[in-house]
């Protein structure tokens, strides 16, 4: 079934189509939304509010960009949106202590695994996730869209709505940032 007639389907409420939908796109939602959230429930949680929101907001789909484009642009918003909340409320938590018992660092990659990566290599991708997730929210989001997604520099830009140059940008310093990082924690070690 193409987009358009997908598209009539679910603006006539049929239920199966919004079956197909969920179905056609599900993990595309998951796997963007865990690569911004790195937290499995919370990702759940997530995809399911963008397919809530895309039913109820079907109708004010202009056609402007791809089906697939609007759901990730209300993926990456939701997902942000998660993340700043998320933000706002761990400022008034507590700070949690970075020395563990015996005053050692304690560097903990967590247990965070997303499905694209191999078995062998969790524990490095559990390190480079965490990584990602100090990037700034802009370069976060096009290095996941670029290299977890495997989207091009059109779709990116149209997610995000920006340019082609705006996104390679985006990446350079993404990358540049994610080097240092990286080589700060293996000096560190």
């Amino acid at each position: 079934m193409t987009d358009t007639e997908l598209l009539v389907r679910l603006r006539n409420g049929d239920e199966t189509a919004f079956r197909e939908l969920v179905t056609q796109f599900r993990d595309n939602v998951f796997n963007t939304t865990l690569g911004l959230i790195q937290n499995n429930m919370d990702a759940e949680d997530i995809a399911q509010e963008v397919f809530i929101q895309v039913y109820h907001s079907i109708n004010q789909f202009k056609g402007d960009a791809t089906l697939a484009t609007w759901i990730y642009r209300i993926t990456v918003n939701k997902s942000l949106d998660h993340l700043r909340s998320k933000k706002r409320k761990k400022r008034f938590g507590f700070i949690t202590n970075l020395f563990g018992e015996n005053n050692e660092p304690k560097f903990e990659t967590g247990d965070f695994n997303h499905p694209g990566v191999q078995a062998e290599r969790k524990e490095e991708a559990a390190l480079l996730f965490r990584c990602i997730d100090l990037l700034p929210a802009n370069q976060k989001t096009a290095f996941i869209l670029n290299k977890v997604e495997d989207l091009g520099y059109r779709e990116i830009a149209a997610i995000l709505n920006t340019t082609e140059a705006a996104v390679d940008a985006l990446l350079q310093r993404a990358k540049q940032n994610l080097r240092k990082r990286i080589n700060d924690i293996s000096d560190f070690f």
